[in-house]
């Protein structure tokens, strides 16, 4: 019974786990794969084993992870502690001693700690925030459901009671879900990073910043779970859409006009056409 209380609570864990997401592709850490192990302890406590695609990977992004995983943890009435260990990392030692004492990254870090963690947060949220919308932008207009004009005068109460399928709701809940929580529940349903209106004169060069937040989101991602496959001898993981880094590229070359080189264009021709 104890066996199984445990296990029925580390699922809960990883269920909170699903929450956190890498600040820079906003994806969940637990689909990226980088938690590998979740144990649970008779007295409420928690531990937490996470890994990340290269020996170098950027501390402030991983101590962010860490730290927001710990908070994740700790947002079940049960957990009584919470640690997290990262492994193979050449800031482990400081961001596992950081977690183990609760420290913020300027304590763990010293005077090696330049970044303002909050504002590296903001950051990648609003990067985040434009990456969703792209891509429920780009699934709107391809479904020919809306056309700009009529995205342009949608506001956020409209979006969330557009009649959608699955693979829709899933993106208007998410992105609302962000837009709500930066710029309030109610106005236009897509705004600026500032939380202003898209003029039908700033909707072109409003979409092209979209897509350029999309292209190198998309292409860290792949390239992410391309090393961590090939760290750790494993088979990539496969998010809808996106099998490949190779795909990846196809796919941005046709939709962002992006140069071919010259020993792609006879070989991979079908996969350039219009």
């Amino acid at each position: 019974m104890v066996a199984e209380a445990d296990a029925a609570r580390a699922r809960e864990v990883w269920a909170r786990l699903d929450s956190v997401t890498d600040p820079e592709l906003d994806e969940p850490v637990t689909e990226l794969g980088f938690v590998t192990d979740v144990e649970v302890a008779g007295d409420g406590g928690v531990h937490i084993r996470f890994r990340l695609p290269t020996y170098w990977c950027a501390a402030n992004f991983a101590f962010l992870m860490a730290d927001d995983m710990r908070r994740a943890a700790l947002s079940l009435p049960w957990v009584t502690a919470a640690t997290v260990e990262l492994g193979d990392h050449m800031y482990a030692e400081a961001i596992n001693h950081g977690m183990a004492r609760g420290l913020a990254f300027r304590d763990a870090f010293g005077d090696e700690a330049d970044d303002d963690l909050e504002e590296i947060r903001r950051t990648f949220t609003l990067k985040a925030f434009q990456r969703r919308q792209e891509a429920l932008l780009r699934h709107l207009l391809e479904e020919g459901r809306q056309d700009p004009a009529a995205l342009r005068a949608l506001d956020a109460g409209g979006l969330r009671g557009l009649q959608a399928a699955a693979p829709g709701r899933r993106l208007i809940d998410r992105y609302l879900a962000l837009r709500d929580t930066l710029f309030g529940a109610g106005g236009p349903a897509f705004v600026d990073t500032a939380g202003a209106a898209v003029t039908a004169e700033a909707w072109p060069g409003h979409l092209a910043g979209l897509r350029r937040v999309w292209i190198n989101t998309e292409f860290n991602g792949a390239l992410c779970r391309g090393l961590l496959a090939a760290r750790f001898g494993e088979e990539a993981p496969e998010p809808d859409g996106e099998p490949t880094l190779a795909d990846f590229i196809r796919r941005a070359r046709r939709e962002s006009c992006l140069p071919h080189p010259a020993s792609e264009r006879g070989e991979n021709a079908q996969d350039h056409v219009a």
